[in-house]
């Protein structure tokens, strides 16, 4: 039994903890626009079968990041606007994954370190300069690492890891 003191200290300190038993029993809301993006494989929270869709609506709700930078494929700097990747890993319940595989629409495929996504701000770009990304554009979804902001990442590597036109995630 514990004593009132130790019983109002286990309250606050309960109190300050977030309420993980909440976001936990939340399901993940099914997507009711086009598709844009798919996860699967190694997932805890999903919404469609075993996958996790999420329409653009969807990912717009995720915490937006914004990265300003020029990258290889265009010739000025861009403000980029999208989710971070670990959020959209955290939101389907991967955070903890050791890779990812990237797929495109024309079925380019990447795996990518999820630790790059821990090291650095990655986003899953969906607009350009205010303007959604179209497929001409390399859009809707692009996987955009922060270039200005670390120019060691302009290497082979990770431009290859720079999907676009990303239609689905796949997390071994």
């Amino acid at each position: 039994m514990l004593t009132g003191t130790a019983l109002r200290l286990l309250i606050v300190l309960l109190s300050t903890l977030p309420p993980l038993s909440i976001a936990l029993a939340s399901p993940l809301p099914a997507p009711t626009e086009r598709v844009l993006l798919t996860l699967s494989g190694d997932i805890a929270h999903t919404n469609v079968g075993d996958e996790a869709q999420f329409d653009r609506g969807m990912l717009e709700a995720l915490s937006a990041h914004t990265i300003e930078t020029h990258t290889p494929w265009h010739r000025d700097k861009g403000r980029y606007e999208g989710p971070l990747m670990r959020a959209l890993l955290e939101t389907v319940g991967a955070d903890d994954s050791e890779q990812v595989r990237i797929i495109s629409l024309n079925h380019y495929e990447a795996v990518v370190p999820a630790s790059d996504f821990r090291r650095h701000d990655v986003i899953l770009a969906m607009t350009r300069d205010g303007e959604p990304l179209s497929i001409r554009e390399y859009g809707p979804l692009f996987v955009l690492y922060p270039f200005d902001d670390h120019p060691e990442l302009l290497t082979e590597a990770v431009r290859f890891r720079s999907v676009w036109h990303v239609e689905r995630i796949i997390v071994p």
